[in-house]
């Protein structure tokens, strides 16, 4: 059993190849949220694993991700083997010690976990990768893959195999909670006057988040910054603030 969250597909890409390799299945986290507010209540076969994947958001697991895991329950009493992969333009902080502290809570011990590089998405402070380096990313990340399906085959416990980069602990425990409270707004978003009223953006929001009124989108405040909006609006009419437009969009293309 895989829960994952993916905004603009690298996750989503991940978390198949895993279950593919594991004979597994996927369970979109925010789907989950919305049919059911809580607990999320599961029990696991005899010898299924449980995993978690989601993209980093300022060097932690997403604001929604927490939220799920704060309401699981896992009613096996027997021990099951957890692991978690996170994916990051480059690096994750200490993303899993978070995540490790937050299924304690829920008396889930986290025996693995890792990161896999993949291609920077987040427009609003950065460019997108070059082409060559994105390319570059999402091939390493089918090896990477495939060697954590092995370690998570074989059931490697203590083993956290996560690029954390510089000022972790800073970016992680200082920053994030700042992003958390401070950069999830959304009065930057705007659309253009290009736009189709296709209303893919609200059907696509994980969070609801989005209405279509008087037939172009409008944000609520429950807002994850995936930018799943602005990458997959097919005709690139979502903006947010002033320095997107020029950074372009992006989807994984193996999705």
């Amino acid at each position: 059993m895989i829960f994952y969250f993916s905004g603009t597909g690298n996750s989503l890409w991940v978390a198949k190849k895993l279950a593919e390799l594991q004979d597994d299945q996927i369970l979109f986290i925010p789907k989950l949220m919305e049919e059911k507010r809580g607990p999320f209540s599961y029990t696991l076969k005899q010898d299924e694993m449980l995993g978690f994947v989601f993209p980093v958001y300022a060097w932690a697991p997403p604001k929604i991700v927490s939220e799920f895991i704060n309401n699981l329950v896992i009613t096996n009493r027997n021990d099951y083997y957890t692991y978690s992969v996170c994916t990051c333009g480059d690096h994750a902080g200490l993303t899993m010690n978070v995540l490790s502290a937050n299924l304690l809570k829920r008396n889930i011990k986290l025996n693995s976990g890792f990161s896999v590089f993949m291609p920077n998405n987040y427009v609003i402070d950065y460019d997108l990768d070059r082409k060559e380096l994105k390319d570059k990313k999402l091939e390493q990340a089918k090896q990477r893959v495939e060697d954590i399906s092995s370690l998570i085959t074989n059931k490697t416990k203590d083993t956290f195999d996560c690029y954390s980069g510089s000022l972790p602990w800073f970016r992680t425990y200082i920053f994030n909670p700042y992003f958390n409270r401070f950069c999830l707004g959304t009065k930057k978003f705007h659309v253009k006057s290009n736009c189709i009223s296709c209303g893919l953006c609200e059907r696509i929001c994980p969070t609801k988040n989005i209405l279509l009124k008087n037939k172009y989108p409008t944000w609520g405040k429950d807002c994850t910054k995936c930018m799943a909006c602005l990458h997959r609006c097919p005709v690139g009419a979502i903006q947010y603030g002033n320095k997107t437009e020029k950074r372009g969009q992006y989807y994984n293309p193996n999705v």
